[in-house]
């Protein structure tokens, strides 16, 4: 078989990660953020590039601006000047010593600084933050710094002073939506309305989980639609989560649990899937203020104990019993 026949029999994309083939190589094709990507752009056009701190929840663009940075300053060369790690693997004071002092002692030709890309920094154990300030300082003339975190509040004071810090909050709908109806054009799949509003649903504001829920989709049919993008993400639908809470607060605890059950069971979900779906979704029901309270309490009360080592199943049913007692 030729090279032109084996492209042709193979599947387009299907063998392809989709998060990492379409990842944004530019900050214009980073979505989501309209108020973070002209700044950043802005350092760039003025080459004014400071250290840099990108805190926020998984699967935003943090890494995906970062590398795109990279792109843009050194264009084709941005690999040699770039340096990705990743503080959560290598946490310690020696990964500051060595590797990062290492590459930004080491010389390089036709650009001012290179670019440590220091991923999961609220990670890094104090030491090794205090050592990175010091690092810092001493290679701030050819060396610019990006961490990325999850919490900033990890991050030390003295770090953050010499950082111009963005916040990246989780996506909007809109630009999961826009996203995903985009690979699904390149793609070639056939994607319902009611398959987009599930994946945005599922995803969260997370692009990633967004795009692997759509390429698992893809695989399981020729259609994407909303039975399809439940059933491979193990996410529940708002309307089963929002009529087990009615089942409970109507004082019909039997109907509340065997409800409960069919998540765990026959879904798949983990306790704590079932609270992040209850949390994100409870000022959506069409449940009383008074309810949507207690509720509320209940669900803070749970999620601290399964944290703490409780039994996940037990702590639901007894939030779902306590819920069914209120009067």
């Amino acid at each position: 078989m030729s090279e032109a026949d084996a492209e042709t029999a193979a599947p387009t994309g299907r063998t392809e990660v989709w998060i990492e083939k379409y990842r944004p190589e530019r900050l214009a094709d980073v979505k989501g953020h309209d108020d973070i990507i002209p700044r950043l752009k802005r350092y760039i056009e003025r080459d004014e590039v400071p250290h840099l701190m990108f805190a926020g929840p998984a699967g935003v663009g943090k890494t995906a601006s970062s590398v795109a940075i990279a792109r843009e300053i050194y264009g084709d060369d941005w690999r040699e000047n770039f340096l990705e790690l990743n503080a959560s693997d290598q946490r310690g004071i020696d990964v500051v010593r060595d590797r990062i002092k290492n590459f930004a002692r080491s010389s390089f030709g036709g650009y001012d600084y290179r670019i440590i890309f220091l991923d999961e920094a609220d990670a890094l154990t104090s030491d090794a933050q205090s050592a990175l300030r010091r690092t810092m300082e001493q290679f701030s003339h050819n060396t610019r710094f990006i961490l990325s975190c999850n919490y900033s509040s990890q991050i030390i004071d003295p770090i953050q002073s010499r950082c111009a810090v963005f916040r990246f909050t989780e996506l909007g709908d809109e630009a999961v939506e826009a996203q995903i109806r985009e690979i699904a054009a390149e793609e070639g799949i056939e994607l319902t309305d009611d398959g987009v509003d599930a994946v945005v649903y599922a995803a969260a504001g997370d692009m990633r989980k967004a795009i692997n829920g759509l390429q698992a989709a893809a695989v399981m049919g020729d259609v994407v639609d909303e039975e399809s993008v439940f059933a491979i993400t193990s996410t529940a639908r708002p309307e089963e989560v929002e009529a087990m809470v009615e089942q409970a607060i109507d004082g019909d605890f039997t109907a509340a649990r065997a409800a409960l059950e069919t998540l765990l069971t026959d879904r798949g979900l983990a306790g704590g899937d079932v609270i992040d779906q209850l949390h994100r979704s409870v000022w959506e029901f069409d449940l009383p203020e008074q309810a949507t309270v207690r509720l509320l309490e209940r669900l803070g009360e749970v999620d601290y104990r399964i944290t703490e080592g409780a039994n996940e199943r037990l702590q639901l049913e007894a939030m779902l019993a306590s819920l069914a007692l209120e009067e």
